[in-house]
Order: C-alpha cells, then structure tokens, then sequence
C-alpha cells in the first residue's frame, strides 16, 4: 500500500452479458492487483443477463481505475464507488448504455457534491428556470439514477463479495 492511505468502495455490475461476466472479473483483477472471483445472479431487471456486486479496498483513485477497465463494454450497467479519505473528496461513477459515463464527487455520507464553479457557470449559461433545472438535473446523474434504479431495486438482498487490493 501507498503512504496515501487506503479507501474502500463497492462495484455494482447491475447487468452483463453471461459471456461477459469472466472479462468483468479479469478487469476488476487487474485493476485491484488480486484475483477477483464475482458471485454472479440472475438480473431480474433484465432477464438473460446476470449481476454482481463486491466491496474492495485500496488506494485512492482505484475507483477511476476500475472504470476505465469496465468501460471497455459498453453493454455493461454499473456502479463504482469510492469512499472519501483524508485529503481526497468520495467520488461515483455511473454507466447505462444509451448514456455513457457520469461521475460526482460525494460527501462523507454519500451527497453528491456540486462546486461552486460549478453552479456559477450553470447560473450564467441558463435562459430560463427550466434551463437551470436542467442542468442542476444533469450534474446530479438523474438520467442514470432513472436508467439504473429498476436494476438497483432488482439487486437487493444479493450477495456482496469482498475484495483488497495488495499493496
């Protein structure tokens, strides 16, 4: 481990191909540095395909790490979280196909954090109240809090499986 410290996290493979699933596990490996072995269920949300969800632990900025290696098959929904450490703001990272990537910033308890630059560049690039809301929307991941909700609902009470990146 590094002297930054570690964080923890939790992947959630809402939905993959059953084909799929041993390059998610592969990827995930590769990212953490040890063996990943998912326990794969039926996705109720989207019958055929399969779901997993594991907890890892490492250094911060693996969460952006395993994105770039889930990313690699576009027909995958998933979420990647990464607690806050010290000196390092949380962050999630959401994908549905249709919408791409999104990414925030989050609290301790999970917030979705807005900078101020943030906000006053939305506030000067709005023409209307609905335009503001809009936006406000699209910095808060709704569409892919509407995309993946059926999935997350459809996921609960599953197994999680725990992971630690070697140092």
């Amino acid at each position: 481990m590094s002297t930054r410290g570690s964080t923890s996290g939790v992947i959630y493979v809402h939905s993959s191909p059953s084909a799929v699933c041993p390059h998610v596990e592969w990827a995930i490996s590769g990212a953490l540095g040890v063996k990943t072995e998912l326990r794969w269920t039926a996705q109720p949300a989207a019958p055929g395909q399969l779901r997993a969800e594991c907890a890892w632990t490492g250094e911060p900025g693996i969460g952006a790490k395993l994105v770039s290696a889930l990313r690699a098959w576009p027909m995958l929904r998933f979420e990647v979280t990464e607690d806050p450490s010290p000196g390092m703001d949380g962050q999630r990272f959401c994908h549905a196909p249709g919408l791409g990537l999104w990414r925030a910033c989050t609290s301790a308890n999970g917030d979705i954090v807005v900078g101020e630059d943030q906000l006053r560049t939305l506030a000067a690039n709005s023409r209307s109240p609905e335009s503001f809301s809009h936006r406000v929307e699209q910095l808060l991941g709704a569409a892919w809090d509407d995309a993946l909700e059926p999935f997350r609902r459809a996921g609960d009470g599953a197994p999680v499986t725990w992971l630690h990146r070697v140092g």
